[in-house]
C-alpha cells in the first residue's frame, strides 16, 4: 500500500491552472478509480497510463487504485494529465522516489508505448505554475520551446515516460532547454507593391494609427485583399505582454508551430464558410479559439464578408465594441480576448462582373440585398468605409516609386505614441478604444464651428449617434497622422469622407 501526489496543471478558458494528482494503492481489486470531474479523455487515460507504464517495463500495482484530481470541483479536461498521474502511480508504488514530486511539475500526453506526446495550452499552464512558485517543469520535447517563454522556470522536455523515471531517480537527468530564438518575421508584404488606390492606402494608414475598423468594397482587382493583407506590416510589433498573450492563444489552439513568442501582429483570414465555432471559438472539452482570438491584437480580414453567414457575421457585434467574446458551452462559458482590428472586403453585387462600359447585369435591388447582409449594427461598427474604384492602366506604371510599408509604419508608430500619451490617464492606447463621452465633452470636445458637418449629418439622420462618435474618433487620429495637437474642420471632413463611403 502506498500514496504520494505529483503537480500537472490544466487549462480554464484561457488560463492555466494548477491540478494536484493524488495516487493511493491499497488492497483489493486491481481496479483503478479517476476523481476530480475529469472529462471522456481522462476517464480513458486509465488504460493509456496502464499500457504506457508496463510498456516502459516498469511495474503496474495489482491492486486498487484511486486517483484523486484537486480542485474537485473544478472540471478537467484533456490528456495533458497522463504523465503526472503516471509518475504518482509509480511513486504511490515505490518505483520512483516521492519526494522528487515534491518539487517540480509534469504535463504531457502518454502513447501506449510509452511516448510522451505534446499537448495544448502548454504555455498558460507554465505560467500558472510560475506563479505559484514551481521552478521546474516536465513536458514534452514538442512543447519545450514555448514553456521556456515563461522567465523563471527550468524546463526539462521528455521523449518518453521511461526518461522522465530516469530524470526522477536521479540516474540519467534531462537537459534543460534554452530559450528559442525570436520567431522569424513572416514573409513581409509591402504596401509599395499596391498600385494606385492612393485613398485606400490612406485609408489603411489611418486604419493602422487608430485601431480602427475598415471596410472596402470595389471590383475584383481593385486591390481589396492586397491593401488588407499588408495592415499588419504598417502596424507595430507587439510589446512583451502583449506578445505573451497572444502567443498563450496560439498554444491553446495548437497552432504555435516552434514555440517561439509571436511578436508580430497576427493575420488570420478565415473562409467565407467558416462556421460559428471556427470563427469565435468553443468545442467540446478543453475550449478552443476561434479565428476571432487567434487575431488578437491584429487583423481580422473577412473576404467576402456578405457570403458569411448571418449567425456568424453578427456574433462579431459584441467583441468589436468590448475586445472579448463570450462563448456559452452546457459546462459553462469561456472568456476569449478578442481585440482586433477588422477588415472586411466586399464585391459590390453578387456576380462580382465588371463589363467593359462600368456596368453589371445586377438590379440596383440585387446590388442593395447583397451588401444588406451586412446588418446596419454591423455596419454602424466600421470606422472606415470605403468604395474603390477599379485600377487603371496609368495607375499600374505611375505608382511605381509608392511609398512602402516602412515610411508608412514609422509615421503610423508616431502617431500611436501621440495618442498614448493623451490616452494614458484613462487607460487607453488608440483613439479608437476611448469613449465617445470622452471626445464629446471637455477637456477634448472640439469647437461647434469645426463639428458643424458632423452635427448636420446626425440630425438628419445620415449618421447614428454610435456613427458620430466614431467619426470623432477618426479625426483624432486624422489630426495626430498630420502633427496637430486638435482636430480642425478639414480632419471632420476627411473623418466624413471615410466613414460615410461604401456601405450606406
Amino acid at each position: 500500500m502506498g500514496y504520494a501526489r505529483a503537480l500537472g496543471a490544466g487549462v480554464v478558458g484561457v488560463a492555466g491552472c494548477p491540478v494536484e494528482i493524488e495516487a493511493d494503492i491499497a488492497n483489493g481489486l486491481p481496479t483503478m478509480r479517476m476523481s476530480g470531474l475529469p472529462d471522456a479523455a481522462l476517464h480513458e487515460a486509465g488504460d493509456r497510463i496502464r499500457a504506457a507504464i508496463t510498456n516502459s517495463r516498469l511495474p503496474w500495482p495489482d491492486r486498487r487504485l484511486t486517483v484523486n484530481l484537486l480542485p474537485a470541483a473544478q472540471p478537467k479536461h484533456g490528456s495533458g494529465f497522463d504523465l503526472p498521474v503516471a509518475c504518482a502511480v509509480l511513486a504511490a508504488g515505490g518505483a520512483v522516489p516521492a519526494a522528487a514530486l515534491a518539487t517540480r511539475a509534469l504535463i504531457g500526453e502518454l502513447g501506449l508505448d510509452g511516448r510522451v506526446r505534446p499537448v495544448r495550452g502548454v504555455l498558460p499552464m507554465a505560467v500558472a505554475l510560475a506563479a505559484t512558485g514551481v521552478t521546474e517543469v516536465v513536458v514534452p520535447s514538442g512543447n519545450a520551446g514555448e514553456a521556456t517563454l515563461v522567465p523563471g522556470l527550468a524546463i526539462h522536455p521528455a521523449d518518453d515516460l521511461a526518461a522522465v523515471v530516469g530524470h526522477l531517480r536521479g540516474t540519467r537527468p534531462l537537459a534543460r532547454t534554452a530559450v528559442p530564438a525570436p520567431a522569424p518575421a513572416p514573409h513581409r508584404l509591402d504596401l509599395a507593391e499596391v498600385a494606385g488606390q492612393e485613398l485606400g492606402r490612406r485609408a489603411l494608414e489611418v486604419a493602422a494609427a487608430g485601431g480602427h475598423h475598415l471596410a472596402l468594397l470595389g471590383p475584383p482587382g481593385a486591390g481589396k485583399t492586397m491593401l488588407a493583407e499588408r495592415l499588419p506590416t504598417v502596424l507595430p510589433p507587439l510589446d512583451d505582454a502583449a506578445a505573451l498573450e497572444v502567443t498563450a492563444l496560439h498554444s491553446l489552439a495548437g497552432v504555435l508551430g516552434e514555440g517561439a513568442l509571436v511578436r508580430h501582429p497576427p493575420f488570420q483570414a478565415p473562409h467565407h464558410t467558416s462556421t460559428l465555432p471556427a470563427l469565435v471559438g468553443g468545442g467540446s472539452g478543453m475550449a478552443r479559439p476561434g479565428a476571432l482570438s487567434l487575431a488578437h491584437r491584429g487583423v481580422l480580414f473577412l473576404d467576402e464578408a456578405p457570403e458569411f453567414s448571418g449567425r456568424a457575421l453578427e456574433a462579431l457585434r459584441q467583441p468589436l465594441e468590448t475586445g472579448r467574446i463570450r462563448v456559452r458551452r452546457a459546462g459553462g462559458g469561456t472568456d476569449y480576448p478578442a481585440r482586433v482590428q477588422l477588415v472586411v472586403a466586399a464585391n459590390p453585387c453578387p456576380c462580382a462582373q465588371v463589363a467593359a462600359d462600368g456596368l453589371c447585369p445586377c438590379t440596383s435591388i440585387a446590388k442593395r440585398r447583397y451588401t444588406g447582409r451586412l446588418s446596419g449594427a454591423l455596419r454602424d461598427r466600421i470606422d472606415i468605409q470605403l468604395a474603390l474604384l477599379p485600377v487603371r492602366a496609368a495607375d499600374l506604371t505611375a505608382s511605381a516609386g509608392s511609398e512602402g510599408s516602412a515610411a508608412v509604419a514609422a509615421r503610423v508608430a508616431a502617431a500611436r505614441a501621440v495618442a498614448a500619451r493623451r490616452w494614458a490617464p484613462l487607460g487607453c492606447a488608440t483613439n479608437a478604444e476611448v469613449s465617445g463621452a470622452v471626445l464629446r465633452h471637455p477637456p477634448y470636445a472640439l469647437r461647434p464651428a469645426d463639428t458643424r458637418q458632423l452635427r448636420d449629418r446626425l440630425d438628419r439622420g445620415v449618421l447614428t449617434a454610435r456613427g458620430y462618435d466614431r467619426a470623432l474618433r477618426l479625426a483624432w487620429t486624422v489630426a495626430d497622422l498630420d502633427g496637430r495637437d486638435r482636430p480642425a474642420a478639414d480632419d471632420i471632413a476627411e473623418a466624413l469622407a471615410l466613414r460615410t463611403g461604401a456601405l450606406t
